[in-house]
């Protein structure tokens, strides 16, 4: 009898809630200018190799600490914001032709639970109608790519510029769109996308991340298709 209510004293005094109390000073330096990634690959990315192939085409003036969390998910400590803001402004990333999903881990975030499905691309714009080129039009399309970001209007203009570029945030979990029906004057064509920098994509589903011969889609449905839905035209 006294056993068991000593174990349920013991029982009560373990749920008890300690609030704890963080030093200020260590607070200030806990999650400022931390990315949380992963590799959008199934298998495991040899880490020396990636550390220091990574660390060297970053180069960031005061340095950065990486370092692997578990879960295929790594933590890239940098210690000035500017050093993290170019990382960011610089994206997308590969590693042996794997692209690199990247986030800014806030504050009391846990690295190993947020979501990690977006990256922005840039995205040409071909065969828009003559005299439609227009910041209204790129945000219409960019939010039918994915989400829009930015519209380039550096070389609108220019002789060798016959397309439009919008930056947009797109979902990794969904197939990348080719093209686009339009209707102008009663006329309708369509407009096909072309994406910058673009790393291993599925031609059977059109994800990004694997190739027709590892995708779990063309698996589950055992269905031979003669043309494949996606192609190298989508790259630019």
């Amino acid at each position: 009898m006294e056993n068991e209510l000593a174990q349920l004293s013991i029982n009560e005094e373990e749920e008890k809630i300690l609030q704890i109390q963080v030093d200020s000073g260590i607070q200030s330096e806990v999650g400022d200018f931390q990315l949380v990634g992963c590799f959008l690959i199934s298998s495991v990315i040899h880490f020396p190799a990636m550390k220091s192939t990574i660390a060297n085409l970053w180069h960031p003036v005061y340095g950065v600490q990486i370092r692997y969390l578990g879960e295929k998910r790594y933590l890239f400590q940098f210690y000035h914001n500017m050093d993290m803001e170019r990382v960011l402004k610089g994206l997308l990333w590969t590693f042996n032709n794997h692209l690199l999903l990247l986030r800014k881990l806030e504050r009391g975030e846990d690295p190993l639970k947020v979501l990690l499905i977006f990256t922005p691309f840039w995205v040409q714009i071909h065969d828009v109608p003559i005299g439609l080129f227009s910041e209204k039009l790129a945000i219409q399309l960019g939010n039918f790519i994915g989400v829009f970001l930015e519209y380039d209007t550096s070389n609108l203009g220019k002789e060798n510029r016959n397309y439009m570029r919008v930056r947009v945030q797109i979902d990794v979990r969904k197939p990348l769109k080719r093209k686009k029906q339009v209707l102008c004057k009663g006329v309708r064509s369509y407009v096909t996308f072309k994406y910058e920098r673009l790393s291993l994509f599925c031609f059977y589903c059109g994800r990004l991340g694997h190739n027709d011969s590892f995708c779990e889609i063309k698996m589950m449905t055992r269905t031979y298709i003669d043309e494949l839905g996606w192609d190298l035209s989508l790259r630019s």
